[in-house]
């Protein structure tokens, strides 16, 4: 009986542990190269749309376009901060900023207006 029992372990039990690790090591890295790295892209659809909103709305800052397709449900996977600087368009102070001159031609036209009614 003493030699059926030498005969069955070929192996030693912190070899069998050793191989057991690999194996889950090798599962954890195959899925997350798999995967990729971060998050995923974000559809092309939804891009333009904060892009859009972005252009309509030149008062409005990164978390109130983030939050308008949220309201519709929509998911945005990337941040607005990510998809408005990778087109190069400006944050929102930038944005709706009006110089003096723009100032003073909208005040010209308003003060016209008035005074032909």
């Amino acid at each position: 009986m003493d030699k059926l029992r030498q005969l069955v372990l070929l192996v030693r039990p912190d070899t069998l542990m050793r191989w057991h690790c690999d194996l889950l090591r090798r599962r954890r890295a195959a899925a997350t190269a798999a995967r990729g790295p971060g998050r995923p892209r974000t559809v092309r659809s939804i891009r333009a749309l904060v892009l859009r909103l972005a252009r309509e709305n030149p008062s409005w800052g990164y978390r109130r376009i983030h939050g308008e397709p949220a309201a519709l449900g929509i998911r945005i996977a990337a941040t607005v901060w990510g998809i408005l600087k990778e087109h190069g368009v400006a944050p929102s102070p930038q944005r709706s900023h009006t110089g003096r001159a723009d100032f003073l031609r909208d005040q010209a036209d308003a003060l016209l207006a008035c005074d032909f009614f």
